[in-house]
């Protein structure tokens, strides 16, 4: 038996009263990691979770409003991101874009300068070296498709990314499309809390989760032809 498996549980017991331990499914968490459990919780205790917790917890709260006897989101994510960094106190925010969204950062920007904050930001090209210094072959790169596998391709590099916001000092670290795997690694090198604004999916226009109720999207479809 492999736990937890939440994702499979259908009652999903964790959101309501009245249930005992005997009526949670075999996979639960709550039925068989009550020791890991009980030593989450303590961590609550120190005061900076606490904060990060309740300002977390009332910025949920806040993204809803009761119109019209309906309790409706009112609040897109770059605004719940606004109002959580004032709430924690953050002036200081660092930018870590993919330069195919170089427009949305500039908005995005804006819209934080705009609110009094102090913005720094970081392209995924920044230091302009070429794929083959990260021992990449000419045939992996994208170039390579369009049949010049040895034509200069600027890396990306989350690494300078996440040095350059950590020598800013910056309160918040926000990626904005970076690729997988570089996104990871920008948050293992970022200093400092990392939070998503953009999701790269390059199909589906920076929206995965549309890939789980189309068609078109099938896990049938995923393998791909070797």
């Amino acid at each position: 038996m492999k736990t937890p498996q939440c994702a499979k549980c259908v009652d999903r017991k964790c959101t309501r009263e009245g249930w005992t331990r005997e009526q949670l499914p075999e996979f639960c968490p709550m039925k068989h990691k009550q020791d890991v459990i009980d030593t989450a919780w303590k961590k609550y205790k120190d005061p900076k979770e606490q904060k990060f917790y309740q300002n977390s917890t009332i910025t949920e709260q806040r993204a809803y409003m009761n119109i019209r006897g309906r309790v409706i989101a009112v609040r897109p994510r770059i605004l719940e991101i606004l109002k959580f960094a004032d709430m924690m106190g953050w002036k200081k925010l660092g930018v870590a874009f993919c330069t195919g969204l170089g427009e949305e950062a500039r908005r995005i920007v804006e819209i934080f300068e705009s609110a009094g904050l102090d913005v720094y930001s970081v392209c995924c090209k920044c230091g302009n070296v070429d794929k083959t210094e990260w021992g990449i072959a000419g045939e992996d790169k994208i170039h390579a498709l369009r049949g010049q596998p040895d034509k200069f391709e600027a890396g990306c590099n989350p690494i300078i990314q996440a040095e350059i916001l950590a020598s800013e000092d910056v309160d918040l670290n926000i990626i904005v499309g970076l690729c997988i795997g570089h996104d990871i690694q920008f948050t293992w090198h970022a200093k400092g809390p990392v939070t998503t604004l953009i999701i790269k999916d390059r199909v589906t226009g920076h929206n995965p989760a549309a890939s789980l109720t189309s068609n078109y999207h099938h896990p049938r479809m995923w393998k791909e032809e070797e």
